[in-house]
């Protein structure tokens, strides 16, 4: 039987003017609540990592998590999850990073990623990249050897591939919809 491809895109509910005029917020929790697609999302996401020796899969809160976990099980990896500050309970290493309208700062614990360790980061979306710099720098602070990092989406028009790709991190995703 000849399995038809998924159209991921098709998939992802948009919302127009949310969280504000102007913005079409590209919502994937009709991707997840699709046990096919979640699933086939999940399997071509993690496919160039699967020989990449990955040991943890960073996810970024909060729709990074849900999509770190099904990575990492899928890997065979840990999860660590990178956070707004002030919601972590143990001791943390905490970095400033820009929004596409603002600043805001997110953490990881101190002792969740061991020098050398081999880790995927993830989230749901990459716009501007500002969010996911900032988790880059978080890892690399920690001596993690950063993979790569896979996203549902791509906004391509708001140059956050090219800023991680600066960064020497190589970015993997499902789809690109032009605009915000």
């Amino acid at each position: 039987m000849v399995q038809t491809p998924i159209d991921f895109a098709a998939a992802i509910r948009t919302i127009p003017d949310y969280p504000k005029p102007g913005i079409m917020f590209r919502d994937i929790t009709t991707l997840l609540a699709s046990p096919e697609v979640f699933r086939a999302a999940v399997d071509t996401l993690v496919a160039p990592y699967k020989d990449e020796g990955v040991a943890l899969v960073a996810g970024i809160e909060a729709r990074g998590f849900i999509l770190g976990g099904a990575l990492s099980h899928q890997l065979a990896a840990g999860f660590v999850p990178i956070r707004k500050k002030g919601k972590l309970p143990h001791e943390t290493i905490r970095v400033a990073y820009s929004l596409e309208y603002g600043v805001d700062e997110m953490e990881m614990h101190r002792d969740a990623v061991a020098p050398g360790t081999r880790v995927l980061l993830t989230d749901d979306l990459i716009a501007t990249g500002g969010t996911a710099e900032g988790a880059v720098k978080l890892l690399r602070e920690l001596g993690a050897e950063i993979v790569g990092a896979c996203f549902v989406i791509d906004l391509p028009e708001l140059g956050g591939r090219k800023r991680l790709e600066d960064l020497g991190v190589s970015v993997k995703t499902l789809v690109a919809f032009e605009g915000h």
